[in-house]
């Protein structure tokens, strides 16, 4: 193998790996904090773009209260906290 060959194969990696790979690991790492730092009480938008309020949580899902009643649905499902956008104001 042409050691040419072998030091574009390696570069190639390794911007593959900084571009694509790693962004997404701590895009993951950041939700993951996301999640964890939710509580009962916090305002939320989902990403479908209902709002409401924390009422009750599970390992896994979480029950949200809205003018229109309580859904239950994924943690996974929530796009931003408010509760701490709202209190500044």
């Amino acid at each position: 193998m042409n050691p040419s060959l072998a030091i574009q194969v390696v570069l190639m990696i390794a911007v593959f790996y900084f571009l694509l790979i790693r962004p997404q690991q701590q895009r993951a790492k950041k939700e993951k904090a996301f999640e964890t730092g939710l509580k009962v009480g916090d305002r939320i938008i989902t990403k479908a773009g209902i709002h409401g309020k924390i009422a009750e949580m599970n390992e896994d899902t979480i029950v949200v209260e809205t003018m229109a009643g309580k859904i239950k649905m994924e943690k996974s499902a929530i796009s931003m906290e408010m509760s701490a956008k709202l209190a500044a104001k």
